[in-house]
Formats: C-alpha cells, structure tokens, sequence
C-alpha cells in the first residue's frame, strides 16, 4: 500500500473511531437519498428471501435443494437438461407402490391399485422434474441474476461511498492543517460516489417490470404443473372409481377355518409328544376305504375302562356315501374303531357309520 494509500486508511480508521465512540457527526445525506437507499434495501432483501423459500418449496430436503442450485452449472443451455437429478418424493412412492402392488399380485383388487397409483405417482415425478426445471431457469436463475450483478452492485458503491464520506469528514475537521485542495477533492470523490449509488439503487428500482415478468414465469409453471397433475389424478380417480364397482359387485368370500390338531394317541410308541396335523380340512376328505363297505362291530377291550371311547364333533359333517356317519357340531359320537389314519366307525344316537378323523376331538381314546 502506499503512503497516499496508508494515510487514507487511517484517516478513515479515526474518523469513524470518534464518531463511534467520541459522538463526532458526521456528513449527512439528503432524505431523497435515505428513502431510494431504504427503497432498494427491501428489493434487495426480498429478492434474496424470495430466492431461498422458492427452493425450499421445490425442495424441503436441503440435501436436494443443493443438486437444485447445481442444474446451471449442469447445463448452460435452457432446455438441455430433462431431470434435475434428484429423486422426487412422488417418484420414491410410486416405485414401494409399485413393488409391493406385484408382489401381491396385479390380479388382487389392492394390488392391482397400488400398481396403478404407483404408476400413476411416477408420473407426477415426471410433472415434478419438469416444474422444478422451469422453475429454476425461468425464475430463480434470474433473480439471482440480480443479486449478482444489480444487488452487489450497489452494496460496492454504498461502501466506496461511506470510505469517502469517512475521508472528507476528517479532512474538513482539520480545515487549515490539510490544505484545501486536498479537501475540495475528497468532496468531489464523496458526491461522486453518492452520485454512483444513486445510480445503481435507481437502476435495480426500474427493473421492477422484468421481475413481475419473472413472476409471471413463476405463476404459469406452477399452473401448468397442476393442470397435468389434475389430468393425470382425474385418469386415475376414474379408474379407481371402476375398480371400487367392480369389487362390491363381487361376492365375499366367507373364512373357514382349518381344523384344530389333536393329539394321536393311536400312535403313542412312535410319538415325541408333539401334535400331528389334520390329515384333511372340511369339507374335503378322501372316501371311506372300499373294504369297510358297512358299518363294524365295536372291538372289545381287554382292559376295562371307567368310560367308553369317544370324540366331539367340531365341526358339521354331512355324509356323502353310504355307511358314513353324519353329525352336528359339538355332538358328541361313541368311537368304535380306528379305520386308518384318516377314519374313524363310530356311533351316534343308534346310527353308526364312518366319519374323518380331522372333523372330531377325541375325548376318551380307543384301546389297543
């Protein structure tokens, strides 16, 4: 720095030292001046604020809000870039709609729903990616080309303009030890600055009709976003609608449980003492073995028992062959014998006949 440059520094250092703190006034500007400096302290503030709520509203994620601001460095030519390279939150949606709705099956009435709005959310990731795109080039972009250019523009001259302001303060308060030349020019530098300022407040106050037209931008994006979500959301309303229709118009199908597991005690020495699943579920079962064409004696015991063998009945069985036994539930049946694996002979209210295993709990077991 040099000497000139030094003494410039300093002078500036202690004038704003005995304003701050001694009290000292300074020169001020006229009111004109005050009210265009307020006037484009608050465009200025705006266009900022506008700028960071716009990108939040694009984008909530800051971590996406940041591969937003890049789409220019991307691309410098508008319209070259299809996807602004973010994932959209529609986009995520639809593919976990879309996944789990084949996973299910597109032929379920919930699946084949999900399917479709996962499709249909894609779709609007798409809307999204070309809003956001619009956005950033036709509105955000020249903002901030604003606040680059106009904005810092004037922030460099209210700052040269203060330094002058410092310079001339100080040098009029020392009238008789700086010499007036010196004097008149840091005057004419101040008014020059004051003038520059001026200018460029000015300047970014006149602007006003491109940055409504920015905003008209803005406006019509948005719309047009919008209108293709409605059509797209109207399509998928309609076919919902349809498929709504089409399932109440089906019958419901009733849930019939599985028979409960019951203990075998028919096989006791070849047990680990875990329950064996029905062989069958109603009302399916295999026929009565053709070698038990008709209904057998009851097998003695060689042990006496304090009761006799029997079952309870747990759920309806209608006989469909002849020498079956029918019953209701909770009807409880006399057990003759063990057929095989899956029949029973038993009695019941002086009828007798076969009947699967998998229909009755055993109460009392048959001996071996």
């Amino acid at each position: 720095m040099s000497v000139a440059g030094f003494k410039k520094q300093f002078y500036k250092a202690s004038q704003m030292v005995s304003e701050k703190v001694g009290g000292a006034e300074g020169t001020k500007l006229d009111e004109d001046f005050r009210d265009l400096e307020r006037k484009a302290d608050v465009t200025s503030k705006a266009v900022v604020e506008v700028i960071n709520k716009t990108s939040e509203y694009l984008q909530p994620n800051p971590a996406t809000r940041a591969k937003l601001s890049m789409l220019n460095t991307v691309s410098k030519i508008r319209g070259q870039v299809k996807s602004p390279g973010y994932p959209q939150p529609e986009g995520l949606l639809g593919e976990c709609m879309t996944k789990y709705g084949r996973d299910m099956g597109e032929e379920t009435n919930f699946g084949g729903a999900l399917v479709d709005i996962g499709d249909t959310m894609k779709r609007l990731a798409e809307v999204k990616d070309s809003l956001d795109i619009d956005v950033k080039q036709n509105f955000i972009d020249p903002l901030q080309g604003v606040v680059e250019k106009d904005i810092k523009d004037i922030q460099h001259h209210l700052k040269k303009l203060e330094g002058r302001r410092l310079d001339y303060d100080y040098k009029k308060k020392r009238q008789g030890k700086i010499p007036d030349e010196e004097i008149r020019q840091a005057l004419e530098k101040f008014h020059e600055s004051k003038e520059m300022a001026e200018g460029s407040m000015h300047n970014l106050l006149e602007t006003d009709v491109e940055q409504v037209t920015q905003l008209s931008s803005f406006v019509e994006s948005m719309l047009q976003y919008h209108k293709q979500a409605s059509e797209i959301l109207k399509g998928l309303s309609d076919k919902l609608g349809e498929r709504v229709a089409e399932a109440q118009s089906q019958p419901r199908r009733q849930y019939t449980p599985k028979p409960r597991p019951s203990f075998d005690f028919g096989e006791m020495e070849q047990s680990n003492g875990g329950y064996s699943p029905a062989a069958s579920s109603p009302p399916s079962y295999s026929p009565a073995p053709a070698q038990y064409p008709a209904p057998s004696f009851q097998r003695t015991s060689f042990k006496s028992r304090q009761s006799e063998p029997s079952c309870k009945a747990l759920y309806d069985f209608d006989p469909e062959n002849d020498g079956e036994l029918g019953f209701h539930e909770g009807d409880i049946i006399t057990l003759v014998s063990r057929i095989d694996e899956n029949w029973y002979e038993g009695s019941l209210r002086g009828r007798t006949g076969y009947f699967p295993n998998n229909y009755v709990e055993v109460i009392v077991p048959l001996s071996h």
